[in-house]
This record gives C-alpha cells, sequence and structure tokens, in this order.
C-alpha cells in the first residue's frame, strides 16, 4: 500500500524536500540544500561582471539539489521507495532557462558558458523591465482583452519580457534555445524525461489560457518580427492542469535517487501557490500569504474580475472550479537581511553575540519593546520594486524620518511594519473590487519564527492571521500535489483536507494597535501614490543614472 509522498520545493537560495505520510500530512523526513552558486547578481561563476537588474542561477543547483535531498528522505525516514506514491515540485516563478530540445541548459555547452543570457533568469531578474513596457504599450494600442487580466501592467519578472530581452540583446541565445522553460517545468521534465508544461505556471507567468496563448503570433511578430513561430515551437502548446499524472520517474532518475519506477510525477506548481492545501484551506476568501524573502497573497474567488495592479488571475489556477488571484511584494526577508548586512553596527552584532542570539533576533527583541509610531518613521517596501499594486519594478525603498537619534531597532521595526502596510494595499485593493478576503492564512520561514511581524501583520490589517502547521508548507504542498498525480485521492480538495494543517493558535488584531497603525498607514499611502503613480519620479531618475 502507498503510504507517502514526497514534495520538492525550489526557493530562491536553496531547494528542499520532505517526505510525508498521506494519512494526516504529517511530515517523516526533511532535508535541504543550498544552491552552490547562490544568486548571480553580480558576476557569473567565471568572475564575468553582470549588469544592475541582474539575477541569473545555474541550473546545475537545481540537480544537485535533487540528487541530494531525495535519496536523504528516504534514507531519514528508512521507507521502502515502494510505498511512495508520487513526486510533486514547486519552484519560484518566472525562472527562465533556454535548453535544447533534450533539455540541456545552454549554459551548459561550453559555446555559452561565458554568456549570462544562457543562465537561468531568476524570477527577480529586472533587467527586462523595458520590453515589459512595450508589451503593455502595444497591449493597450491594440486594446487587447486579456491586459486586464494581469491587473493591466506587465512584470519584467514574467516569461515573454525575459525572452524578449535574450531575442533583443543576445539573438544568438535565441536562435540557439530549441525551448524557452520555466525551472519548475524543467525539472519536471529531468524527472520523467517528458516535456510538460504547467497551466498553472503558464496562466500567471506566460499570459497562457484555457483556449491557448493570449499572445497571438500576430502580437507577437507586431512586437518584432522575429517572435514568428515561437508558439508551437520554442514554446510548445499543450499545457497541463494541477495535480494531473505527467508521467513516473525516469530509470537515470530511479538509479541516482532510489525511487521506485511507479512512482508518479506531478505538474510544477508556482512555490505560492503549492502551499495552499497545505494549510487544508479549500474555500473562496481565504487568503494565503506566503511570508518569506519576498511576499506573494493567493485567494479563490468564483467570480472572474479584472482587478488593477494585481499579478493575474487564472481559472483553476490554484484548486480545480474557481479563479485563482495572486499579487505580492517583490521584498520582505530580502530587505531585512539587506538592513543587517549593511546598516547594523558593530556594537549590535557584538552584543547579539553575547546574548547568544542571531542579530535578527536581536534587533525583533528591542523592536518588540517601541511604541507603536515611537520612532517617527514610515518606510516603503519597494527595495526590489514594487509587484503590486503598482507593478514597477523601476520603484525603490525609502525610509523617512529619519533623525540623529534613529536607533537600529527602529529601523528594523519600520522595515518590518511596510511590509505589513503593502500586505493590506493589496486585501483592499482585492476587495475594492469584489475579491472578498475573509480570512488570512501565512506560511513561509517568517511567519513561522517571527511573532512580532505576524503580530504586526494582523494590527496592521485589523484581521486575525493562522499559521501554518509545518515549518516547510510549500514542499508539503508539493507532496499534496504529489499525492494527487498518484490517484489517492478523488480530488486536490479531498487531498487539501487530509494532508493540510494549521496551529491552534491565533494572532489576533489588538484593537489600540489596529487604530494606531490606521494613522500610520494613511502616511504610508500618501507616500505610495506620492513616489508610485507619476507624482514624483524621483525613484525612476535616480536609478536611470546608474550603470547599464
Amino acid at each position: 500500500m502507498k503510504k507517502y509522498t514526497i514534495g520538492i520545493d525550489y526557493g530562491t537560495l536553496s531547494g528542499r524536500a520532505v517526505l510525508v505520510r498521506v494519512a494526516d500530512g504529517a511530515v517523516v523526513a526533511e532535508s535541504s540544500m543550498a544552491y552552490p552558486h547562490g544568486v548571480m547578481d553580480e558576476t557569473l561563476p567565471d568572475g564575468t561582471p553582470l549588469p544592475h537588474k541582474f539575477a541569473l542561477q545555474h541550473p546545475q543547483d537545481y540537480l544537485d539539489v535533487l540528487y541530494t535531498v531525495l535519496p536523504a528522505v528516504i534514507r531519514q525516514a528508512g521507507v521502502s521507495p515502494q510505498e511512495i506514491a508520487g513526486v510533486g515540485v514547486d519552484f519560484t516563478s518566472c525562472t527562465l532557462i533556454p535548453v535544447k530540445a533534450d533539455g540541456t541548459p545552454l549554459c551548459f555547452l561550453p559555446e555559452f558558458a561565458l554568456d549570462k543570457h544562457a543562465y537561468v533568469k531568476l524570477w527577480k531578474h529586472h533587467a527586462a523591465q523595458e520590453q515589459a513596457d512595450r508589451i503593455r504599450e502595444l497591449a493597450e494600442a491594440r486594446g487587447e482583452t486579456w491586459l486586464a487580466r494581469y491587473g493591466g501592467k506587465i512584470s519584467s519578472e514574467w516569461m515573454f519580457p525575459k525572452i524578449l530581452e535574450i531575442l533583443e540583446k543576445a539573438p544568438h541565445i535565441y536562435e540557439a534555445a530549441d525551448r524557452f522553460i520555466e525551472a519548475g517545468d524543467w525539472l519536471v521534465w529531468m524527472l520523467t524525461g517528458r516535456e510538460t508544461r504547467s497551466a498553472s505556471v503558464a496562466g500567471f507567468k506566460s499570459f497562457w489560457g484555457e483556449d491557448g496563448c493570449y499572445l497571438t503570433n500576430d502580437f507577437l511578430t507586431a512586437l518584432d518580427p522575429r517572435l514568428d513561430g515561437i508558439l508551437g515551437t520554442k514554446i510548445p502548446h499543450e499545457v497541463w492542469q494541477n495535480g494531473v499524472n505527467t508521467g513516473y520517474v525516469s530509470p537515470a532518475v530511479q538509479a541516482k535517487t532510489g525511487l521506485a519506477p511507479e512512482t508518479a510525477v506531478a505538474p510544477c506548481i508556482l512555490d505560492a501557490h503549492v502551499a495552499f492545501p497545505a494549510l487544508g484551506l479549500r474555500e473562496p476568501g481565504q487568503m494565503l500569504m506566503i511570508v518569506g524573502t519576498s511576499g506573494v497573497d493567493i485567494v479563490m474567488s468564483e467570480k472572474e474580475v479584472a482587478v488593477p495592479g494585481i499579478c493575474g488571475f487564472v481559472n483553476h489556477g490554484i484548486l480545480p472550479g474557481y479563479f485563482g488571484y495572486e499579487a505580492g511584494q517583490c521584498c520582505v526577508g530580502d530587505g531585512f537581511d539587506w538592513f543587517v548586512k549593511n546598516c547594523v553596527p558593530a556594537s549590535y552584532t557584538e552584543a547579539a553575540r553575547e546574548a547568544g542570539m542571531s542579530i535578527h533576533a536581536y534587533l525583533r527583541d528591542k523592536a518588540s519593546r517601541l511604541r507603536i509610531g515611537e520612532s517617527g518613521l514610515v518606510a516603503l517596501d519597494w527595495w526590489n520594486g514594487n509587484r503590486s499594486i503598482l507593478n514597477d519594478s523601476s520603484l525603490s525603498g525609502m525610509i523617512l524620518g529619519l533623525t540623529l537619534r534613529t536607533k537600529p531597532e527602529e529601523i528594523y521595526r519600520a522595515l518590518l511594519e511596510s511590509c505589513a502596510y503593502g500586505t493590506r494595499m493589496i486585501i483592499e485593493n482585492f476587495e475594492k473590487h469584489g475579491i472578498a478576503v475573509t480570512e488570512l492564512y501565512a506560511a513561509g520561514g517568517i511567519a513561522i519564527k517571527d511573532p512580532l511581524m505576524m503580530q504586526i501583520y494582523s494590527d496592521v490589517t485589523g484581521k486575525p492571521i493562522r499559521i501554518a502547521a509545518n515549518t516547510q508548507a510549500a514542499a508539503v504542498g508539493a507532496a499534496v500535489f504529489g499525492a494527487s498525480a498518484a490517484g489517492l485521492f478523488p480530488s486536490l480538495y479531498e487531498a487539501a483536507a487530509v494532508m493540510g494543517r494549521v496551529r491552534e493558535d491565533i494572532y489576533t488584531p489588538d484593537p489600540d494597535a489596529h487604530a494606531a497603525y490606521d494613522k500610520l498607514y494613511r502616511e504610508y499611502e500618501i507616500l505610495h501614490d506620492y513616489f508610485g503613480r507619476g507624482a514624483n519620479d524621483v525613484m525612476k531618475r535616480l536609478r536611470n543614472t546608474l550603470p547599464l
């Protein structure tokens, strides 16, 4: 009898796998591995400098993770491979790889090893903003109705802006690539030996709908005649719905991981969306916040509504039968990490060491003792640009109210609060346009580890928040999809009901704190609109002075 599934979660800095018991969703074993090359945003592996706004990765890291963490969880759990029914994969997106027809990434080939455009373009590669703007401008000029599905704007993070960037900046790479594929879809290909495309990923990041790609060949050739015929060749037409069986692990994967031949593999799911069933969420109005390196907010609805400023909505995009809506923030944990690495004095680092605390824990402890508004600071959470609701990677972070008396913990708390303000902006935008947000749930590393942050989120939004029971919610969610692919449940809904779990404790908003944050949030709104909606484009002007 099949008793287990495996979920593999590929994040921004590392990959991890969990082996999950199907009967109750309990994690039996887990293993993780940091990417050896990390995020390449300054140089290629040989030291070749990279331009501003580049964020690349090496696909060999993904394979190294695969062949390290899968055997590790099987060995750690001590279960028979024959008891493992299926595997699910989630991945950050859009993370684009140019490959040959057999799946070989171009950067693996000696002739392209020193070419930056041959490598993986990570989700936070923002060098294609010019191309994204041109796609939007053409869509507006032609009156393309699909543009409203994506909030009226196009992100530099998505597939076609990155492909257009390759075509314009490195046409030899465009010609050499037989396929352009999401890294998550490529991983499923590597697992099964069969090329497949996820409808969920394609719908949110590649303008794909149930009836095909919204970007027609006519539109693409108007954008650039060299794109003629890309659909059906470099980007195949067929896509696969969530939770189906794409095939079984290949003999090569069996040999390297120990998995059994009959292990089913589900299509790749977006790393945020995959966590939805891991918390047992199955209803419209339940909004899941993924709070980690970046932030993603997803909610389902029976309604088909064009909500401005979101990342998109896709029918069956999360679970079957509902429209899945996505919004999010480009920078959450990334911003805190930047601050502690670059802005904290040595005296704080030493004090944290003496207290036996990480610098983050030390700053959180000091920040928790501050009264709301005591520092006089308000920050904008745009350190990686704004994903929602402005969808503009040219924007930048800001801290207003600094004085010679400002302390590190005050800045740290202002950064925490700014992320909560950005989330409230997203929630109110959904509600304003008819998408109900009735309940808040949270998953991700920060949601699990940082009670101060979660209480601030609750106080700022005025809503209770429940937290994922599993520290690896994305990986557990991938395991739920793996169970569906293996046919262990009649539907994804039954799988989520059995395998999904949340903690018993709930963060509830304090009325006085909520009232105090209301005042600060209004200041955030003013700054948000002033710097983000064109009243003052100083952030963009300053960014344009940076070297390309």
